[in-house]
């Protein structure tokens, strides 16, 4: 993974919260300008393995123990081999994993992808490194994969690209605190990038019809630090 961005972000106190009903410290900003409400990508907030994504002040209002996180992610984007005519490529895919992502145009490298419009999740982009060739898709609706370990007692909407992580230990907030208090999400995406094999060769072959069918998450592990 090269660079990625969030659209919500909440503490959990329990197992049976609600989606919604944790402290929520983020949500990104929307736009119904493609006709209906979708994360604004033009106002996302990108950024690197081991960056900082938000700080904010501890309130009194985010007192409480909370044992889970749950983190909506909207777009990752990250190096790819691609295998053409025998020869191995390397370029970048980008992938907007929100429910729905309004998108003016966004560009890998030289390479710029006009869209002007709405996506749904799994709406995908690639580009080569070492030579001008690009491409676009869309996955198909449910495909993206998002791990939720409380699906039975606290389930997420389809297509949210919510993944749920539990700490360790919970991490306990008096709503005062003099110190910082430094949460790391850590991401898998082993094996996350899948496509339809028209060769069955273990290797992405577009050239030859082969197509994104899942560039999800694999799991979230949070820590904190106070």
């Amino acid at each position: 993974m090269k660079n990625i961005s969030a659209h919500y972000l909440e503490l959990a106190p329990s197992a049976t919260t609600l989606l919604g009903q944790g402290k929520v410290l983020y949500h990104a900003p929307e736009t119904d300008l493609g006709d209906s409400m979708a994360i604004d990508f033009s106002q996302a907030k990108i950024v690197g393995q081991n960056e900082v994504f938000l700080t904010i002040p501890i309130t009194p209002q985010m007192a409480g123990s909370y044992e889970w996180v749950r983190l909506s992610l909207s777009y990752q984007s990250g190096k790819i081999q691609v295998l053409s005519q025998g020869t191995t490529y390397t370029g970048t895919l980008d992938s907007f994993l929100g429910y729905n992502t309004y998108i003016g145009t966004h560009s890998i490298g030289n390479n710029v992808f006009p869209v002007n419009g709405n996506k749904l999740q799994g709406y995908w982009a690639f580009a080569l490194d070492s030579f001008p060739y690009m491409t676009s898709g869309q996955a198909p609706a449910g495909a993206t994969t998002v791990p939720n370990p409380l699906f039975q007692t606290s389930p997420v909407p389809q297509g949210s690209c919510v993944v749920t992580g539990k700490f360790e230990n919970s991490l306990a907030l008096v709503g005062n605190e003099k110190n910082d208090v430094v949460v790391t999400l850590s991401l898998s995406i082993n094996n996350s990038f899948e496509w339809t094999e028209v060769n069955t060769d273990g290797k992405y072959e577009p050239s030859v019809g082969e197509s994104v069918v899942d560039m999800g998450i694999r799991g979230m592990i949070p820590s904190f630090v106070q």
